[in-house]
């Protein structure tokens, strides 16, 4: 099945300045699509506008065959720099991913304390995220982008405002709940600069050209997970991808 179709998506500001020129792509369920590509090619702006966040300049994105014109109750946008409310306690940023869920507010609290809990931040509910790491304040922004129980999860550079060991744990433990299904999402898009990292998470690679973008390589992954990042096979993947993104 289908989740996502990207169908001739292009943005540009203006006619001199064109970002994405031509770009197709489909998240299948359960795959993790990752999306690279030089600096400045519209990556973000492109997970924005799968999220129905910005307007394409051309071309349609549908989720589950139903054209996306706005948010989707069915998408969840998981950011690079948190985006936590720094005078709501960790519970209550949560909660505002239940806002709107037909729920009584007893119902959204249990749902957001349950979604903490499955992050491993039991215990830290009633804080502020000023007592939280870099890594645990992007655990709350997962929980909140995973509390209405999305199908599919965007995630914008979710890791690389972390440090590595911290990033690394954060990584596994996504992989873990997604794969184990202890999470509601059936399908995940992620952009990363990282290529280590998008060969250690995803099933399906999406390698952008500079821009005007278009795809200039699909990748298929389908080494054994937990990937061993120093075996020859996951050494040859990333070898591919560098090559690509340098022509």
């Amino acid at each position: 099945m289908k989740m996502v179709q990207a169908k001739n998506i292009s943005y540009s500001f203006s006619p001199e300045s064109v970002i994405i020129g031509d770009v197709s792509f489909d998240a299948d369920k359960d795959e993790f699509v990752s999306l690279i590509g030089p600096s400045g090619c519209g990556k973000s702006t492109l997970l924005r506008i799968i999220a129905g966040l910005v307007k394409p300049t051309g071309g349609k994105t549908l989720y589950m065959g139903k054209k996306v014109d706005g948010p989707s109750s069915g998408m969840s946008f998981v950011f690079q720099d948190f985006a936590l409310l720094p005078w709501l306690t960790n519970l209550d940023n949560v909660k505002i991913g239940c806002s709107m869920m037909k729920l009584s507010e007893s119902e959204k609290e249990k749902k957001a304390e349950i979604m903490l809990d499955k992050m491993g931040l039991s215990g830290f509910e009633r804080s502020y995220p000023n007592v939280l790491s870099g890594g645990m304040k992007q655990r709350v922004g997962i929980a909140r982008a995973l509390v209405s129980d999305p199908k599919v999860l965007l995630m914008d550079e979710p890791f690389s405002s972390l440090d590595e060991l911290t990033a690394e744990t954060l990584r596994s433990d996504i992989i873990y709940h997604l794969k184990n299904k202890n999470l509601p999402v059936n399908s995940v898009i992620m952009v990363t600069h990282n290529v280590e990292e998008a060969v250690e998470l995803s099933d399906k690679l999406i390698i952008l050209s500079k821009k005007p973008s278009h795809v200039a390589a699909t990748k298929h992954i389908d080494l054994k997970r937990p990937r061993n990042k120093r075996s020859k096979e996951f050494l040859d993947i990333m070898d591919s991808v560098y090559a690509t993104l340098a022509k």
